[in-house]
């Protein structure tokens, strides 16, 4: 198990390790947040020394959609491959990404250049949080890397279609990684209909954090998961395909191989002829 941990997880003593020795990993701040929708400010106030700042709605999704499609689709291959080199990765680059809660908008950018069969990818445990809590030190300003060269491919990871889903449910575990009351439909602050996913369990992704913000043992979340009734066939949403990356990350900790289904509960929620449940 140990070893999967840190395929996909570097603390910060590792990542301020890195940073100093004689090949730096491209280090990726994702700061951003559901009320504001960005992070550029704080970037430029304080990020992790060489960080470059990457845009979760125009960088790690396509901009230009219609509501059928969700509020955060998955960028165009080449799109995302451009960006890419604008953020200085080359093929042979070490990649860190992180944000300032717990890995939550990070782990969207985790998933795309895994997915995008970019293996040397980890997010800090933690976040941001847990650099400061090192007392390792920020930069101010903006970085302007020089451009790379990487060659991205879609499908490395699995993936599931607003076609796929009920069909998956017959026999594999769909995960809703909202919060609770989202998933009973008592509450929805953003999509046009409440509830969740018919035959989905609820698995809100903040329960696979400790109280420090960072990912919990992978034995704890192996239990979890378990208690949850989760199948060797599991996939996941969330609102728009965001968090649900971050609790991909958790089953895959535990030793799972989850497939995820980027449209969300925004993309399903936004077609009248998808069925709809509610409660428990």
């Amino acid at each position: 198990m140990a070893p999967v941990r840190h395929d996909v997880l570097i603390t910060a003593d590792a990542l301020a390790a890195q940073l100093a020795g004689p090949r730096p990993p491209v280090v990726l701040d994702i700061r951003w947040h559901l009320e504001r929708q960005d992070g550029w400010d704080e970037y430029v106030a304080g990020h992790i020394r060489g960080a470059v700042y990457v845009r979760l709605d125009s960088e790690l999704s396509d901009p230009w959609h219609p509501p059928t499609r969700g509020r955060h689709p998955l960028p165009a291959q080449e799109d995302l491959e451009n960006a890419a080199r604008g953020w200085g990765i080359d093929d042979d680059s070490r990649v860190v990404v992180y944000d300032d809660n717990s890995g939550l908008a990070a782990a969207r950018a985790w998933w795309l250049l895994r997915y995008a069969g970019f293996a040397e990818v980890r997010l800090l445990d933690g976040g941001l949080a847990a650099w400061r809590a090192a007392g390792l030190p920020l930069d101010g300003g903006v970085v302007a890397p020089e451009r790379g060269a990487v060659r991205l491919r879609f499908g490395a990871l699995p993936v599931l279609t607003i076609d796929d889903v009920l069909g998956f449910t017959a026999y594999g575990t769909l995960l809703d990684a909202r919060a609770a009351e989202r998933y009973r439909g008592e509450v929805e602050p953003i999509d046009p209909v409440a509830g969740h996913i018919p035959g989905a369990v609820s698995a809100p992704t903040g329960e696979n954090l400790d109280e420090h913000g960072a990912f919990l043992p992978e034995g704890e979340l192996r239990a979890r998961f378990e208690a949850l009734g989760v199948q060797p066939s599991v996939a996941v949403y969330c609102g728009s395909g965001v968090t649900a990356a971050h609790e991909v990350i958790a089953l895959t900790l535990a030793g799972y191989q989850p497939a995820l289904y980027p449209g969300s509960w925004s993309e399903w929620s936004n077609h009248p002829d998808r069925p709809v449940a509610l409660g428990d």
